[in-house]
């Protein structure tokens, strides 16, 4: 027989983490539209640590998840009614429940957990209040399409699931395009004349030559205006960001604009240099100029060829009002040239910057052309910047691998990378046509725009394919991986139908052919449905 525990026993036991954990099956939805969200280590732990008893228990696999002497202390204004709303929240935060996804009632919620329906409803009222659900009178309670997604962990930043069967997430290039032949070949050549000097501490801006080839290509692909002595060569437009952070946090500066819709990596690049983002809308042209002018911001990042994710390209008038509003305001407008260099069906939009190069940083890379793993981009900025942002390049990391700037130098300069840029259009528009081909077969009706450029397309389905929720969690089931619209801002559809960017430059022609049969199988659709 087991002697019973010593206080002080039971209370060390009390704080040892637990290992077990409770499972939470949550029903959303109704009839014919139910489905469940799996809580896993989100509600159990927190209610483990604060409302079970003490005993070692198992871990339960039944609808509550929760101890029976737990669920009684369930109420209002208590520590575990507090963490049901903290569990929520996060569930929303991390898109775990994605925007347009349709909860239960407070009463089938309460019952589902065994607890009282005023800790429901007060936690539903709390999250309403802070903007991470909404409700109607007799319409229920959805999860806002205004949340941004948390910032991803360091393990969530691979571009990649390698479980997934079918990955159609935007952001990567074929890297089985890369030319391995012709780069390997203009290495030796390099490192056969390189001078022993250039293999010194570098310039922080770059190599000479890298910086004049570089002004040479921008001014004669994208009408940059290219002084190659404003030209700092860095690690992708992700380091460009940051270096351009840091300097405007020196001048001052509190936040920075960000397109919504929008690239998350933009809000976190800011963030790691101390400067907040400030959600900016956009309407059909590109940012809208109200909202911009009533923000207060004295800076604001752009992707005005392409603009991710909806694909707009800012017509003459407004990049004009643009550049207006930051002479009007003494503000700086940060360009990041988003898939510049990929558009099918008419010529290429000339870079903002060539308008105003004492308002606009320009930023690219040959992460998409070439590889994102060479880590090589650029930034050219105002005067009034160079000098600063020089000078935290330097402290940053004292400059590029030599070496690897001579190579881009030598690839720009025969002409390789003009045809590394023509092969990789005509294999991208290919793959383009083949995702529009394969959504009109077997998604009728599905209205797709953003196709005039770039590597992904956005896809907004009819309403009988929605809710979001079921037509994803169905996916990720069949092993497709899918970024909704919503993972970018709040773009996500009020009514919970399906609205999906939908990456296929990564993709052969069949892969793309079959992936889109896979989830329309998946969803339990024949072709043609």
């Amino acid at each position: 027989m087991k002697e019973a525990p010593t206080s002080t026993q039971a209370k060390a036991a009390r704080r040892a983490p637990r290992r077990e954990f409770a499972f939470m099956w949550v029903t959303l939805g109704s009839a014919p539209d139910r489905f469940k969200v799996h809580f896993h280590d989100v509600f159990g732990d927190q209610f483990d640590r604060w409302g079970g008893p003490w005993r070692q228990r198992q871990p339960r696999f039944r609808l509550s998840g929760l101890g029976v002497a737990a669920a009684r202390r369930c109420r209002p204004g208590t520590r575990t009614g507090r963490a049901l709303q903290s569990a929520l929240r996060e569930a929303v935060r991390s898109g775990r429940l994605v925007a347009g996804t349709r909860l239960p009632s407070s009463r089938e919620l309460a019952a589902d957990l065994g607890v009282s329906r005023g800790l429901v409803t007060e936690a539903y009222e709390q999250l309403t209040a802070e903007g991470y659900l909404r409700s109607g009178q007799g319409a229920g309670t959805w999860v806002s399409g205004g949340v941004r997604a948390a910032a991803r962990s360091v393990r969530d930043l691979a571009p990649r699931t390698p479980g997934a069967r079918v990955d159609f997430r935007p952001g990567v290039p074929d890297l089985s395009l890369f030319p391995r032949a012709a780069w390997a070949a203009t290495q030796r050549a390099v490192l056969g004349r390189l001078p022993h000097s250039s293999l010194g501490y570098p310039d922080p801006r770059g190599l000479p030559e890298l910086r004049e080839a570089l002004a040479g290509l921008l001014a004669r692909r994208r009408g940059v205006v290219a002084d190659p002595e404003r030209l700092v060569a860095c690690s992708g437009v992700a380091q460009a960001t940051t270096l351009l952070g840091f300097v405007l946090r020196e001048q001052g500066l509190a936040s920075v604009g960000v397109e919504d819709p929008g690239s998350p990596e933009h809000a976190s690049l800011f963030a790691a240099t101390g400067l907040g983002a400030t959600s900016l809308p956009l309407d059909a042209e590109g940012l809208a100029l109200g909202p911009l002018r009533r923000s207060g911001v004295r800076a604001v990042v752009t992707t005005p060829a392409h603009q991710f994710p909806t694909g707009i390209a800012y017509p003459a008038e407004r990049r004009r009002k643009l550049l207006d509003w930051a002479r009007e305001a003494d503000a700086v407008i940060m360009e990041d040239d988003y898939d510049g260099d990929f558009r099918y069906d008419r010529a290429p939009v000339g870079a903002l910057q060539g308008l105003d190069p004492e308002r606009v940083v320009y930023t690219g890379s040959v992460s998409k052309s070439l590889a994102p793993g060479l880590r090589l981009g650029w930034l050219i900025a105002p005067v009034s910047l160079t000098g600063r942002i020089v000078a935290r390049k330097r402290t940053m990391d004292l400059g590029n691998p030599a070496i690897d700037q001579a190579v881009l130098a030598d690839f720009i300069s025969r002409g390789a990378y003009d045809r590394q840029l023509r092969r990789c259009q005509r294999a991208y528009r290919e793959r383009r046509d083949a995702m529009v081909a394969a959504l009109d077969e077997h998604f009728p009706g599905t209205e797709v725009s953003g196709i005039a450029a770039g590597l992904h397309i956005i896809a907004r389905l009819p309403e009988r394919y929605g809710p979001e929720g079921v037509f994803l969690g169905r996916a990720a089931g069949a092993g497709i991986a899918l970024r909704p619209l919503s993972d970018c801002g709040d773009a996500g559809p009020e009514d919970g139908s399906v609205a999906l960017a939908l990456g296929y430059a990564h993709l052969g022609v069949g892969d793309i052919a079959r992936g889109v049969a896979s989830l329309a199988a998946a969803q339990g659709l024949g072709s043609g449905a």
